[in-house]
């Protein structure tokens, strides 16, 4: 632990932000599905939620960032959101969840950049423990997942919006728990933001980005139905989850070690290449359940190790007052926009060619992102 690094206060909130995320995100589209919804819809549901992520993150990083009350937007956002999602157990039809999930997910998006941009000011110098700190979200993430799949071998999962309401509130909560810190002042907190969209390296990691999540779409959004229809219970569903993210623990837990070891450039290109072979091993080998669990061991590299290289990247180009746009732009962009053509594009296809195919076109959007990544990206 660092001294006067607030960790684990910071930790709490990334524990139940992700723990959040632990129980909707696996089960969100289970629920939908046993709710009647198609695969289309359950795609265009989805795509809601990521779609808010393109206007709402980088709305919120612009107000915080010249009003200078960044902590303040962080509590609004999770107070609203926790009410907005209670909005869901009024009506159970698909333009009324369309609406609960538009308003939820305007003010759910504009937490985490905000956060992120709030812990890299209380670590200062100290960039590379955020890797410590942000593991915390990923255990939360997995006691939840393996917890909501046991807990579903008995109850109905039409109470899963209950669980979620629960968690959205503890992370209400864990903001009141945090104080504010500004950060140390840069020389060139007055830059242009477009100055810095101008670099090459910015717009080919911004692009890499959105293709790498673009590429997750299907996971996210089908991987839970997709185990089921092959057998899995919802037990072992949430375990093949936890597998994933447990290794991204690993991989958070070694990121000072390996950006010493091997610099960001290669850490980058390597989870990249990876994500190509794991969305093919999940397409087309889920009956075996050896290499099903070992795909999920990359989530290390194509989420973990991935997440982490970006944020450094992030942290390095966007400085000073433009700290907030910059994780808000790379929310925006990677989890946004391509979340949502993930999410819709996944659900067409799901539909018309099956999972095989959805996988494999996974599989080379993960391989675009990592040519771009080959070619502009420095070891910064």
């Amino acid at each position: 632990m660092i001294k006067h690094i607030p960790y684990w206060r910071l930790s709490s909130f990334y524990w139940f932000y992700f723990a959040s995320l632990g129980a909707f995100i696996p089960y969100w589209g289970l629920y939908l599905s046993d709710s009647g919804y198609s695969a289309i819809e359950i795609g265009q549901l989805m795509a809601v939620i990521m779609g808010t992520k393109i206007i709402a993150p980088y709305l919120w990083g612009w107000i915080a960032d010249h009003r200078g009350n960044r902590l303040f937007i962080i509590r609004l956002g999770a107070v609203i959101a926790a009410i907005a999602y209670a909005g869901i157990f009024i009506i159970n039809t698909f333009w009324w969840i369309f609406f609960v999930l538009l308003v939820f997910s305007f003010f759910w998006n504009a937490i985490l950049p905000q956060f992120e941009a709030l812990t890299f000011n209380h670590l200062d110098k100290n960039d590379h423990q955020y890797s410590w700190i942000r593991g915390w979200g990923s255990i939360g993430f997995i006691i939840t997942v393996v917890s909501v799949g046991i807990l579903l071998n008995t109850i109905d999962i039409a109470n899963l919006p209950i669980i979620v309401l629960l968690l959205l509130s503890g992370i209400a909560v864990s903001t009141l728990m945090i104080f504010d810190h500004a950060g140390s002042p840069h020389e060139d907190v007055h830059l242009p933001i477009w100055n810095i969209l101008k670099n090459k390296q910015v717009i080919a990691l911004l692009l890499a980005c959105l293709f790498v999540q673009a590429s997750h779409g299907p996971y996210y959004t089908f991987y839970t139905i997709y185990a089921e229809s092959h057998g899995y219970s919802h037990s072992w569903i949430g375990i093949l989850w936890a597998v994933g993210v447990l290794s991204e623990v690993v991989a958070f837990a070694m990121m000072p070690w390996l950006v010493k070891r091997f610099g960001l450039r290669m850490l980058l290109l390597a989870s990249l290449f990876s994500g190509s072979l794991r969305w093919l091993l999940i397409g087309f080998y889920i009956d075996n359940v050896y290499i099903t669990a070992f795909a999920q061991t990359f989530h290390a590299s194509t989420f973990g190790i991935y997440h982490a290289v970006a944020i450094a990247y992030i942290h390095r180009y966007f400085k000073g007052k433009n700290h907030g746009k910059g994780q808000a732009l790379y929310s925006s962009v990677s989890f946004g926009l391509g979340g949502a053509i993930g999410s819709l594009y996944g659900g067409y296809l799901w539909e018309s060619l099956g999972a095989g195919w959805t996988f494999s076109i996974a599989a080379m959007l993960s391989f675009i992102a990592f040519s771009i990544s080959w070619k502009f990206t420095q070891n910064n």
